[in-house]
């Protein structure tokens, strides 16, 4: 087919024209028409022809303004969608008009775009209402608008003439940041949930209740209810939170209370153990501290009220057994004063507690704090004493190793090869060394002593006598007992010296000493490997020799009576010193004095 306006198609027309002029000239000279006539009638043909020719020209040319103007609609159109979308990488319709010559090709390039344009436009306008339909549901939970209506109010209004990528990144983020807000939100109202969770289990309140007073989605009955994260929900939590810590430390400290006049109730009444397991969940709350007190229960109403019916009836069966208690605590405090050599005091007696209990002269209660009182007191003068009473068990350790020396100095039979004497000769040269340092430790004892008077302003007593006392008169019944053993070795050089002359002038004579080939060993004490090595015993106090008065003898002189012998340390040593009488020697009978020990090897 050849296009429109080709010489082809003009020379074809100007040819049917050229024939069909000739034929109606032909025709029209068949009918006689003139000349005149027939240029008219050509004449007329010519405007026809221009008026259709005209005609057909004004629908051409509105046919292609209609043409231009859709194509520059679809254009518009299609800018518009671009500018919209933030399209950048379609080509332009100048770009276009290069490759395109007529409007039709123009349409038919642009119309697709358009149209492409037009259901991304759709497509990009339901991502922006599905986002801003989040955003807003997200903005108002966190507003706090009312859950039962589920109307949040509408932060964000959509611009139809920005659906660029940009403006979409711009919402998404948005979202996001609101997204992560709610989800702090929620994890934070889960959290102070949980902690109202456990304070309420711990103090025994509905947790239900609890929560929903402060909103009722934190207490889901209805599943498809969503948990309030709003700024007052959060608020409310915190606010009862704070009261529930303030109530668990009331109730801590209430039961506390409760648990120590508990403890000491039990302590007074001597309570047994499986009484006390009954409440040891409740009793280890001093064990801990306040935040690890989650036991479920623990600090109920229920709880407190049983400890408290427990003291109470504690309390009265005190009241029935006070006497009983009273005795006990002053059989405690003369336990302390006995340990500590300190006279108990008086007023609180047995024998008169007893009497003034029974007269009704005083309240049991008060007695039993007055002794509570001088337990404490007796307990503290016993610590500040301490220093003092460990120097005194020296001396006195000192002392039995000088008489245990004294009596193995009597054994004819210490230098012996019988078995476990390597023992105790070590042990002599031990308690030599111990006993040269009895006159410094005295010395040392006074001097500790008179300081701690000084600063106290009180004399230091020892089972009722004064200890300085004690040590003065010790010092000079020493320097007597040296004395008379110094006495005695010199009567007994003159014993041998009279016995040498008599042997001279009438013959000798077997020893008294010698007569018996066996003698019966006297047991010291047990070396601690099961030998017994023999030692003879030592003279009765009753002999010429001045007794040393320790503060054990001493006191009990003072007080009219000798007392038991007892261990101030709780240790027990490793010796028995036990006094035992024998027989003088014919020489001590003799010269009617007892003989000293030998001088130390």
């Amino acid at each position: 087919m050849l296009a429109l306006g080709s010489p082809t198609i003009g020379v074809r027309t100007s040819a049917s024209c050229n024939v069909l002029l000739k034929e109606l000239q032909q025709i029209w000279n068949d009918i006689g028409e003139s000349i005149a006539d027939q240029d008219r009638m050509l004449l007329e043909l010519e405007r026809e022809c221009l008026d259709v020719y005209r005609r057909k020209v004004d629908e051409a040319a509105n046919a292609k303004a209609r043409l231009h103007q859709s194509v520059a609609a679809k254009e518009a159109e299609l800018a518009t969608l671009m500018a919209s979308l933030g399209e950048l990488n379609i080509n332009s319709p100048i770009q276009r008009e290069k490759r395109a010559n007529s409007l039709k090709e123009k349409l038919a390039s642009v119309a697709p775009l358009v149209e492409d344009l037009r259901v991304k436009k759709e497509e990009r306008m339901k991502q922006f209402s599905d986002i801003k339909a989040q955003i807003e549901k997200i903005s108002g939970e966190i507003s706090g608008y009312n859950h039962l209506n589920n109307a949040p109010v509408s932060s964000l209004t959509l611009d139809e003439h920005d659906l660029s990528v940009r403006k979409l990144t711009e919402y998404q983020a948005h979202l996001h940041t609101l997204q992560k807000e709610k989800s702090d939100r929620l994890n934070k109202v889960l959290g102070h949930v949980n902690e109202v969770h456990s304070l309420c289990g711990v103090l025994g309140l509905d947790f239900g209740h609890t929560v929903g007073e402060v909103d009722p989605s934190l207490h889901r009955a209805n599943t498809e209810q969503s948990t309030n994260i709003s700024n007052s929900t959060l608020e409310g939590l915190e606010q009862t939170i704070l009261k529930l810590k303030t109530e668990r430390k009331a109730r801590i400290n209430k039961l506390k209370d409760i648990v120590a006049s508990l403890f000491e109730l039990w302590n007074l009444m001597d309570s047994s153990k499986e009484e006390r397991n009954n409440f040891s969940r409740v009793t280890r709350i001093f064990g801990i501290s306040e935040a690890e007190i989650t036991e479920p229960g623990l600090l109920s109403t229920e709880i407190i009220e049983q400890v408290s019916a427990e003291v109470e009836r504690l309390a009265e069966l005190k009241a029935s057994r006070m006497k009983e208690l009273v005795m006990k605590r002053r059989a405690e405090l003369e336990e302390v004063c006995r340990m500590a050599h300190i006279e108990p005091d008086i007023s609180t007696a047995a024998e008169k507690s007893n009497a003034l209990i029974d007269s009704g002269l005083v309240d049991p209660s008060e007695l039993l704090a007055n002794i509570e009182a001088q337990i404490v007191k007796a307990k503290e003068e016993a610590m500040s004493r301490k220093e003092i009473m460990d120097r005194i068990d020296r001396w006195l350790f000192a002392c039995e190793e000088e008489n245990w020396l004294e009596d193995y100095n009597q054994d004819d039979n210490r230098y012996s090869a019988g078995r476990g004497a390597h023992i105790n000769l070590k042990r002599a040269e031990r308690a030599r060394v111990t006993v040269t340092k009895i006159p410094a430790i005295v010395d040392n004892l006074i001097h500790k002593t008179l300081a701690w008077e000084d600063e106290r302003k009180m004399l230091f007593l020892y089972d009722g006598a004064r200890l300085v006392s004690i040590l003065e008169d010790y010092k000079v019944s020493r320097r007597q007992k040296e004395e008379d053993k110094k006495k005695s070795r010199n009567q007994k050089k003159l014993q041998d010296l009279l016995l040498t002359e008599k042997e001279a002038m009438y013959g000798s004579k077997p020893s008294p000493r010698k007569s018996t080939s066996f003698r019966k060993p006297n047991g010291y004490r047990s070396n601690g490997n099961g030998s017994v090595p023999p030692t003879p015993h030592r003279n009765s106090v009753g002999s010429g020799t001045p007794e040393l008065l320790t503060p054990r003898s001493y006191s009990g002189r003072q007080n009219g009576y000798f007392k038991e012998m007892r261990r101030m340390s709780t240790t027990p040593l490793n010796f028995v010193s036990i006094p035992k009488e024998d027989t003088m020697s014919y020489s001590t009978s003799v010269c009617g004095s007892v003989l000293g020990s030998p001088p130390h090897d």
